[in-house]
C-alpha cells in the first residue's frame, strides 16, 4: 500500500470509528466504558489480523464497518420468531454495506475496492471467497471469545448447542483451530464439546 492509499485507509478507519462511536449503548471493559459498536469493531479487526497474514484492504477496511451504526435499526423493529429475525439481518446487511459504501465513496475510493467492501459485508461468496470467509470466521470467533458465555447462561442448553453447532459450520478449519483454543471456562468449554460431539451428547 502506498504512502496516499495508506494516509486515505487511514482516514476510511477514522470515519467508521466516528460512526460508531455515536453508538448510545455501552459495554465496559477493564473499568473502561466505551461504545459498543465501536469496541466490536476494533474486535472484529483484530481478529481478522489473526485470521488472515496479508488481509487486503478490502477486508481490513470490512472488518471495521461491518456492523456499522447497528443501533439504528433494532431487532424490535422486526416481527418476532425466525422470519422476523431474518428480515432484520437483510436489511441491516444493506444498511451497513450502504453506509460504508457512503463514507469510502467520500474519501475517493474505487469502486472496485467498494464493490469489494459490499460482498463481504453482505457476507457474499461464503466458503469461496477467501475475504468472506475471513470475515464470517472473525465474526464467529469474537462471539465465541467475547459473547458465548453471557450468551448459554440465558437460553435452554439444546437451543445453545444448536447456535454452536451452526456457528462451527460456518468457519473454516483454521477458524476452528483458533476457537478451540480461546480460554473458555469450564461451563462453555463443555457445551462446545457436546456440540461438536457426533450425537451431540
Amino acid at each position: 500500500m502506498g504512502i496516499a492509499n495508506a494516509a486515505r485507509f487511514q482516514l476510511a478507519i477514522a470515519a467508521f470509528d466516528r460512526e460508531n462511536a455515536e453508538d448510545p449503548r455501552t459495554l465496559e471493559v477493564e473499568g473502561v466504558v466505551r461504545p459498543r459498536e465501536l469496541l466490536e469493531a476494533e474486535r472484529l479487526s483484530a481478529w481478522v489480523e489473526r485470521l488472515a497474514p496479508d488481509p487486503s484492504e478490502a477486508l481490513r477496511l470490512a472488518a471495521r464497518c461491518q456492523h456499522i451504526r447497528r443501533w439504528q435499526i433494532p431487532r424490535e423493529s422486526f416481527p418476532a420468531g425466525r422470519v422476523g429475525y431474518l428480515q432484520w439481518r437483510t436489511q441491516l446487511g444493506r444498511f451497513h454495506a450502504d453506509t460504508a459504501t457512503r463514507l469510502l465513496e467520500e474519501l475517493g475510493y474505487e469502486r472496485e475496492l467498494i464493490d469489494a467492501v459490499r460482498r463481504i459485508n453482505l457476507k457474499q461468496g461464503l466458503h469461496s471467497n477467501p475475504d468472506t470467509q475471513s470475515m464470517e470466521d472473525a465474526l464467529c470467533l469474537v462471539f465465541l471469545q467475547f459473547e458465548f458465555e453471557e450468551f448459554h447462561a440465558k437460553y435452554p442448553l439444546d437451543k445453545v448447542v444448536e447456535v454452536v453447532r451452526k456457528t462451527w459450520k460456518k468457519m473454516s478449519a483454521h477458524g476452528h483451530e483458533l476457537a478451540l483454543g480461546l480460554p473458555f471456562s469450564p461451563a462453555s468449554l463443555e457445551l462446545v464439546k457436546r456440540a461438536l460431539s457426533p450425537a451431540g451428547d
